[in-house]
């Protein structure tokens, strides 16, 4: 349990998403080490795994790629926000901006608003939630936003 839901993680269905419930969540620490690791593997650019040649580039020193962003952004919200026994995965994202860059030492924190909520018309076992997310660093300045599609089993079928 936390201080936004009345039930853990665990047991919670897409009954208890109501639109309007604003969580919060983090800080993950990113780490230049974490930065080039991600970076080396799926988005190798030199800001992103050269520290040297980022130095001279565009950002003035490392930074973080958008999909390593993302990610930290995606891990935050599966270990508080969304369980996996009950997400059945998104459709997509409505919308997705990177605003500032991430640097080695920050400190992200998430906010996740529930800004639509309606049952499936196709699928009776579920709903569809659209989720509000901003991502931001220590100083609270806003480096991400996107807008989530998810698809959630409800705790009761619809007929």
């Amino acid at each position: 349990m936390d201080e936004f839901f009345p039930l853990p993680l665990t047991q919670r269905y897409f009954e208890d998403y109501p639109v309007g419930l604003v969580a919060h969540y983090g800080p993950a620490h990113v780490t230049a080490d974490d930065i080039v690791r991600f970076a080396t593997a799926f988005d190798p650019h030199a800001m992103h795994v050269d520290a040297d040649a980022a130095a001279d580039g565009p950002f003035g020193g490392l930074i973080a790629s958008g999909w390593h962003t993302t990610a930290i952004m995606m891990r935050l919200m599966v270990d508080n926000f969304l369980n996996e026994r009950t997400s059945l995965g998104s459709p997509g994202v409505d919308t997705l901006r990177f605003l500032l860059p991430v640097r080695p030492g920050d400190e992200l924190t998430a906010r996740f608003e529930v800004a639509s909520a309606r049952a499936s018309k196709s699928r009776g076992d579920r709903g569809i939630l659209h989720t509000n997310i901003e991502l931001r660093n220590q100083a609270g300045e806003l480096v991400m936003t996107q807008t989530m599609i998810n698809l959630v089993k409800r705790r009761t079928p619809a007929a």
